[in-house]
């Protein structure tokens, strides 16, 4: 009996295309229910971590127990460093600047005081910090803060002069308050300014010194509620630092001074000290340097004490960069830092402030980095840093992001970026060891790689949560170097960074490389682990441009040999040539030399390639007719044909890397075919060079390329002598046009042409190239390929166009290809091979060649020869199943936006499409029916950096860049959400207290050892009262919520702490027995020495002694 497809029916009653019963015919897979795997159920979307540089830091704190580092940020952002790999981001909901951190060391708590006069307890103890406690001044200005040692109770300055207290516990203000008029009494008879620095005696716990801008120092005594001393200079204080003694400490001043006072001697300082200033020989006051912003005086055992301090350089070091300023004892050593000096800390032994410091480190955080010195070796050298710190060494301008690439990436990347490290770091270990990894993480290796300003492109190591730099390779040096603004064309986007990377374009299974500039230049890359040095860099220049003039005859320059055939017999305006060495670089157009010139020139001396990426061949489009090349707008690279493919709005290239020449029969027009261009609706015009996304504006701020070209319009192809080839010029004119008869275009025409906005290579049926444009048009090109082997160097590759495959609204954004299950199917590749092995080219290229094709899966064939073509725009996405070119499925992105960002990716077992609309939302679908999965309004696109830089990977992964620092990971798959509080490492590690030092019998007896003070007598609401109500609010906070829910959240991970405190109360139960054993001995040695005394002076008188 007859088998009815009553889809068919309800579709059209296509009874024609349906068989008999007596002679079957095999059914049409393609309008088939395709099952799919993906549900909504399966797709979350949250942020997992944040790696690289705070952006625009402000403070800092060190907890020297949990040995943790915590940075603030002018948006409010909190980042918390610990050992390599654990990392937290966090942030004040308010986004105003954190203006001072204080750690409750060892209590796995955090005080954060913002310039909104806020102050927040953030808990350290779960996965993602919280806070517990706010409390929000209403009627003054926070200005400094103080959080005593082991106290509850915290020290808050202000802008008046007056000092508030708060308990930390409850986040309550104490009735105990310092009034700025109470401190000074008739010391000024004006107002002393704000509150600079609050510290308590490092001796004596009941005396507070409060510093005042003025340049006024008050010790006050808490018990008694009044000055002991007062201590004036004529210049504004701006820190102030103790001798763990408590019987001296030092100020810092604006005029670059350092004065150090004694305790008890308020009438003038005991000595001032100019570091940077020049003594003048007829003793008069030396010449006022720069302030000296901050200073810490730290005390060691066997030696002179520390003074570190930076600012204080003299007014005449102008353009001088920030210095460092270590003096220890005769010696004074300045460090020149990068950037700017934000503040810096000097890492202890002790946290005891009564005891001798011991400084081993010193960190400096830096506007754009923070790093570690090591005071403890000759010259002082910095610790290497095992943070992503470097990200934004040179602006990133493009990146991408590889989940579940080949094992064996990582190592290989690894053993040749390994030998790029700098000599001269310290050798002792990252003193920043606080805090523990994650229990789970992916198994997976992840690759992420950025491009920046500099040309420089850099391999990161993604997987497991963390981020580790791999490789670096820089693309400038296949360029020479420009001395001066004359040495090229004066183009000014291009005078800071001609070198920028726009586009990556990376095979990880061959490992070919391929970046495009934004000089319009395509540089290909193969990668090899030993070091070769090439003669001479090949290089291919190409001339891509319209000319609306009638169709003249093509031009061919150079000394060409004879004209071969195309093979095939389709006809070409031009052919080949056989390639042929030429001594110079001939110049066929009229328009002067600048038709050669470029933005930037290739080397033409031997270049050292050391193992990892080495140059293949560059590609330069040039100056035609006194105007710049078109920016590149697409890059894809295909490692088993061996071809490079580039685009513009001026048309596309197709370019034999292996061969190094450009494939005829593709010009603009076979590319459009019948697809008149000026029948297309035209655009407005506009200055923006992006096709629609603006996804093309690589540079930050001024270093914009907008402007730099103006659209020349015909196509020619040149070769250059360093390569010692020929290709021909081929130049290719419009010939008629419906509309002006101008010749020249208008700036509607130059707006209105297609961009070349998305590539993909394609196997199925045939190799192919599919073709997206910004009008929404998607070409298809056909490749005839020659045998593999030796034929595939002498016999060239034929690409005809093969016709339109759909057309949508908006600028096409992704292609992808599906087989006749659903599957992805990824272009084909070669495995990797050395290229610098001892076999010759021709039998590499062979065992390359051999495994191109991919084996085609069960599934697959018996799908038949049915597959799926997926298809996004801007504004919809359709599947087209092929070779029947039936619309599959059609919908539309966003009613109201449009995408920036789309890629096809593999999550669970099943592909999706995934997109980033312009209003923030993220959306996947599924396919092939595009059913709609997620729809997420993440975040405000208030930034291109975001669009530009905005990736999604397999496995539910993405990244973007944040902030010009920073790069944010996000997933937006459930079980990675799900999973989540077992991958983040942990900030808080159960760490026992140091001992207080043991002041001896002696200074105890005499009054030497620290005083103690019951802060809870003084400061409690029972002696102080209660504080006005209006003075300042609290705030609850969900940080308790949350970590209930992070703690109830992995029953492995809880396991796994559960007995790690077993193993840990087992081990201090030991050592407790064992203490108390040596005591109980002790004891009993003790009892016996006292009764054999007894005993020998039992019987003895007073005078036999």
């Amino acid at each position: 009996m007859k088998k009815f497809n009553f889809r068919k029916v309800l579709d059209g009653l296509t009874a024609a295309s349906s068989s008999s019963p007596a002679s079957p015919q095999p059914e049409n897979r393609e309008n088939d229910v395709i099952p799919e795997t993906l549900q909504s159920e399966h797709f979350q979307l949250c942020k997992t971590v944040r790696h690289g540089f705070p952006y625009q830091p402000s403070s800092m704190a060190f907890d020297p127990v949990q040995k943790i580092l915590a940075v603030g940020t002018q948006t409010g952002a909190l980042r918390l460093f610990g050992r390599p790999g654990v990392e937290c981001y966090c942030q004040h909901e308010s986004g105003a600047a954190v203006i001072q951190l204080q750690f409750l060391m060892n209590e796995g708590a955090l005080v954060s005081a913002l310039s909104d006069d806020s102050i927040h307890l953030w808990n350290l103890r779960q996965k993602r910090p919280g806070i517990l406690h706010s409390l929000k001044f209403s009627r003054e200005r926070i200005t400094f803060c103080h959080l005593p040692f082991q106290s509850k109770w915290l020290y808050v300055g202000t802008e008046k002069g007056n000092v508030h207290i708060v308990n930390v516990e409850s986040f309550s203000l104490s009735g105990y308050v310092i009034m700025w008029n109470k401190a000074i009494e008739l010391s000024s008879k004006a107002h002393p300014g704000p509150v600079v620095h609050i510290s308590d005696n490092p001796m004596d716990e009941g005396k507070l010194m409060i510093g005042f801008e003025c340049g006024i120092v008050v010790l006050w005594d808490l018990k008694s509620k009044k000055a002991d001393y007062r201590y004036t200079y004529d210049e504004a204080i701006h820190s102030l630092a103790w001798h763990h003694e408590g019987k001296q400490f030092i100020c810092s001043h604006s005029d670059g001074t350092l004065t150090m006072w004694n305790v008890r001697s308020p009438g003038r300082p005991a000595q001032i000290i100019t570091p940077h200033g020049k003594q003048p020989k007829d003793g008069k006051k030396p010449e006022p340097c720069k302030p000296i912003l901050k200073a810490e005086y730290k005390s060691t055992r066997a030696g002179d004490p520390f003074m570190i301090l930076f600012g204080g350089l003299s007014y005449d070091t102008v353009g001088r960069r920030a210095c460092l300023t270590v003096m220890h004892g005769k010696s004074t050593t300045v460090l020149e830092m990068d950037y700017p000096i934000v503040d810096f800390l000097t890492l202890c032994e002790t946290p005891y402030p009564n005891d001798f410091q011991e400084p081993y480190a010193v960190v400096v955080l830096l506007e754009k980095d923070f790093v570690v010195i090591d005071l403890g070796q000759i010259g002082y050298p910095v610790f290497e840093s095992p943070y992503p710190l470097t990200i934004h060494e040179s602006p990133v301008t493009c990146c991408e992001y590889f989940a579940d690439c080949p094992v064996d990436l990582i190592p290989a990347l690894y053993s040749v970026g390994s030998r790029q490290k700098r000599q001269g770091y310290s050798k002792k270990e990252w003193p920043l060891s606080g805090g523990n990894w994650g229990q789970g993480a992916q198994s997976y290796p992840e690759i992420i790689i950025t491009g920046h300003a500099d040309g420089s492109v850099k391999f990161w190591d993604a997987s497991a949560m963390m981020l580790q730099v791999l490789y670096k390779l820089k693309t400038a040096k296949v360029f020479e170097k420009c001395r001066s603004k004359d040495d090229r064309p004066s183009i000014d986007s291009l005078d800071e960074d001609p070198f920028a990377i726009q586009i990556l374009s990376w095979c990880p299974e061959s490992r070919v490389l391929c970046v495009a500039g934004v000089s319009a230049h395509v540089i290909v890359y193969r990668f090899s682990k030993q070091e070769v040095t090439t003669e001479a860099v090949q290089l291919l220049e190409v001339r891509l441009q319209y000319e609306l003039n009638d169709m003249e005859s093509p031009e061919i320059c150079g000394d060409t040999g004879p004209t071969p055939s195309t093979p095939g017999g389709t006809p070409s305006p031009a052919q080949p040539s056989t390639p042929q060495p030429l001594p110079s670089t001939s110049n066929c157009s009229s328009n002067g030399a600048r038709d050669h010139g470029h933005c930037i020139k290739v080397r033409n001396s031997p270049l050292k390639q050391l193992p990892g990426y080495q140059v293949e061949l560059v590609i330069q489009l040039v100056w035609v007719s006194g105007e710049p090349p078109q920016p590149i707008t697409s890059l894809a690279v295909n490692s088993s044909y061996g071809l490079v493919v580039f685009g513009n709005t001026c048309g596309l290239e197709i370019v034999d890397y292996v061969q190094k020449t450009v494939l005829p029969n593709v010009g603009a027009l076979e590319l459009l075919g019948s697809s008149d261009p000026n029948q297309r609706q035209t655009r407005s015009p506009r200055k923006t060079r992006q096709p629609s996304g603006g996804l093309c504006d690589i540079n930050e701020g001024s270093n914009n390329t907008e402007d730099r070209c103006k659209s020349p319009n015909s196509v020619k192809k040149k070769n250059c002598r360093l390569s010692k080839l020929v290709v021909c010029d081929l130049e290719v004119k419009e010939n008629s046009f419906s509309h002006s008869g101008s010749s020249s275009l208008t700036s509607i025409d130059r707006e209105s042409r297609e961009a070349i906005t998305s590539l993909l290579f394609s196997e199925s049926p045939t190799p192919s190239l599919w073709v997206g444009t910004s009008q929404g048009t998607v070409l298809m090109i056909a490749f005839t390929l020659p045998s593999p082997g030796e034929q595939r160097l002498l016999q060239p590759i034929v690409a005809a166009p093969n016709g339109t495959l759909v057309r949508l609204k908006g600028s096409i954004q992704k292609l992808a290809c599906l087989d006749g299950t659903g599957a992805l199917l990824p272009p084909a590749h070669e495995t990797w091979w050395e290229p610098n092995g001892p076999e010759d080219l021709e039998e590499s290229e062979k065992s390359g060649r051999q495994q191109r094709q991919r084996p085609a899966s069960a599934s697959s064939q018996d799908a038949g020869n049915s597959y799926f073509a997926v298809v996004c725009s801007e504004k919809q996405a359709e599947v087209v199943a092929l070779p029947s070119h039936s619309d599959l499925s059609k919908h539309c992105v966003s009613e109201t936006s449009f995408a920036l960002r789309a890629d096809v990716v593999q999550l669970s077992g099943g592909t999706c499409l995934a997109c980033l609309c312009a209003n923030g939302h993220i959306v996947v679908l599924s396919l092939p029916s595009l059913r709609p999965l997620l729809d997420v309004n993440y975040l405000p696109l208030t930034d291109m950096r975001i669009a530009r830089t905005f990736c999604f990977s397999n496995n539910g992964q993405a990244l973007y860049m944040t902030s010009p620092t920073e790069i944010q990971r996000i997933t937006y798959s459930r079980e990675t959400c799900d999973n989540m509080q077992e991958m983040l490492g942990e900030l808080f590690t159960p760490v026992e207290t140091p001992e207080a030092p043991n002041r001896g019998f002696f200074k105890g007896l005499f009054g030497g050892a620290a005083q103690t003070m019951d802060r809870e007598d003084l400061f409690g609401e029972t002696a102080a009262g209660k504080a006005s109500q209006s003075l300042a609010q609290h705030i609850p906070g969900p940080g308790g919520v949350e970590g209930m829910k992070g703690s109830a959240s992995g029953v492995v991970g809880e396991l796994a702490r559960a007995r790690i405190a077993l193993d840990e109360r087992g081990q201090k139960l030991g050592e407790l027995e064992e203490r108390t054993a040596a005591m109980m001995n002790s004891a009993d040695n003790f009892s016996k020495h006292a009764h054999d005394v007894m005993l020998k002076y039992k019987d003895k008188k007073w005078y036999q002694f």
